[in-house]
């Protein structure tokens, strides 16, 4: 883990900020990014051992993770899967993929059970909650893990598979949706 040596001992330590020269793998860490955003939100409100409070804010928040669950997490592993996994594959790179296509069921699966237990939110019934909560628990781990495997395999060996041409055509294709 890097270790800022300007630190207190007591404050936490950070990684440093990944740089990515491919326009494609910049396109996912952003991704990425605005997803862990989204979990950490969520991670917040299932913290609560009540349904939270119905308003504005509530409502706001559950639509925009129903859309990231249905419309842009799909999107990003569609993505990933028909385009990325087999330009590994091409330059030896079969594992990564594997792995990561592996994993993609397994959160769109608990993706599916959010949803599913998310609908109508923010008003939920107890029993419900709980079942949300525990479900939510699992895709924030998961997606969380998930995405932190990208960070330190997929995108560093798409930096060196990625030629301009390609990179060029594969950060327009992903921004097109």
């Amino acid at each position: 883990m890097y270790q800022n040596t300007n630190l207190a001992a007591d404050e936490p330590l950070e990684e440093p900020p990944m740089n990515f020269d491919r326009a494609t793998c910049r396109r996912l860490h952003e991704a990425h990014e605005t997803t862990l955003d989204l979990m950490a939100r969520l991670e917040a409100r299932i913290a609560r051992r009540v349904p939270p409070l119905q308003d504005a804010s509530e409502s706001t928040f559950w639509r925009a993770l129903a859309i990231a669950l249905k419309d842009e997490i799909r999107h990003h592993f569609d993505f990933e899967e028909q385009r990325l996994f087999p330009l590994l594959d091409a330059v030896g790179e079969a594992d990564i993929g594997a792995l990561l296509a592996e994993e993609h069921a397994i959160i769109r699966e608990v993706g599916e059970s959010v949803l599913a237990h998310a609908t109508g939110m923010p008003v939920i019934e107890a029993g419900a909650w709980t079942a949300l909560r525990e479900s939510a628990a699992e895709l924030v781990e998961r997606l969380t893990a998930h995405i932190q495997k990208e960070e330190m395999a997929l995108l560093p060996a798409l930096e060196q598979a990625l030629d301009e041409v390609t990179d060029r055509d594969l950060s327009l294709e992903y921004a097109a949706g």
